[in-house]
């Protein structure tokens, strides 16, 4: 009971978090989900699953404001099926001590793609047409990577398609996240074929989608008032420090290196934040 009401949590602070700067939904509620004894392809499926109708609900939404571009998201969404299928399948085969690892890896790297994101001089600019042969193989990237990792297709698609300025932020941030509800059901199938039903807790879906669902209003409300870059910056740390400490454990890492691991990391987050507060100046 204490484990599911924790997951409902995650998925508040989760959402909170994503509604205010459009991504890290899939990659806070795995890494917590991590830390919480789920293995990668049970948490990555508990995920997904929530998402189907967190998705769609943000979808309608950002259709009904005009933030879709509906070029680009027809690119992105159908080679993204495909690549969080197989993603689905393939972390699904992976035994536990296997996965973990590559879970935390990934992780960790879109941990550093929300750190230059929120660290750029400017994270907007002026629109480009969204050509149509780098979409398809970023969207068959990103839905690799989302179901391997549990979360990430935002950080890579939106993060892509902001910083190339291929789309202005609102309709990069709509498009990705109208895009994610097929992704989302994509990976599903996947999970619910690699693993079997009877071996997803359902009960760990529910707790998620109803901490997400309570946190929405109060998301929408915090977009207008939260500093994203802020934000961003500290979040990005958060799950890069708390995924190299699980890549540190399981590599059994110690005594000068690990400690040199630590500074480095301790240098990185003082320099982003520091970074992200003088940036949010000129915002």
């Amino acid at each position: 009971m204490a484990v599911v009401l924790l997951v409902s949590i995650a998925g508040f602070v989760a959402q909170l978090i994503d509604g205010s700067m459009g991504m890290a939904f899939g990659i806070v509620s795995t890494t917590v989900l991590l830390l919480l004894a789920y293995n990668p392809a049970v948490a990555s499926a508990i995920v997904h699953l929530s998402e189907i109708v967190t998705s769609l609900i943000s979808g309608v939404s950002h259709i009904k404001a005009g933030n879709v571009d509906w070029h680009a998201l027809l690119k992105v969404a159908i080679p993204g099926a495909i690549g969080s299928f197989v993603g689905a399948i393939l972390l699904s085969s992976l035994d536990f001590s296997a996965a973990r690892p590559w879970t935390a890896a990934i992780l960790s790297f879109l941990g550093c793609l929300i750190l230059f994101r929120f660290t750029r001089v400017s994270i907007f600019g002026k629109k480009r047409v969204a050509r149509a042969r780098w979409l398809a193989p970023l969207g068959l990237v990103g839905g690799f990577v989302d179901s391997t990792g549990g979360g990430g297709w935002g950080p890579v698609v939106t993060t892509t398609l902001t910083a190339s300025n291929a789309l202005v932020p609102r309709k990069a941030i709509g498009t990705t996240n109208t895009a994610e509800f097929i992704i989302s059901i994509s990976a599903s199938i996947g999970f619910i074929f690699g693993l079997g039903p009877t071996n997803i807790p359902w009960d760990a879906v529910l707790a998620l989608m109803i901490g997400g669902a309570m946190a929405a209003p109060i998301a929408a409300w915090l977009v207008s008032k939260a500093p994203q870059r802020i934000l961003g910056v500290l979040v990005g740390n958060l799950v890069l420090g708390l995924n190299l400490r699980q890549l540190v454990v399981h590599f059994e890492i110690g005594g000068f290196s690990s400690v040199l691991i630590l500074v480095l990391f301790g240098l990185l987050a003082l320099g982003t934040i520091l970074l992200g507060l003088k940036l949010q100046k000129f915002d």
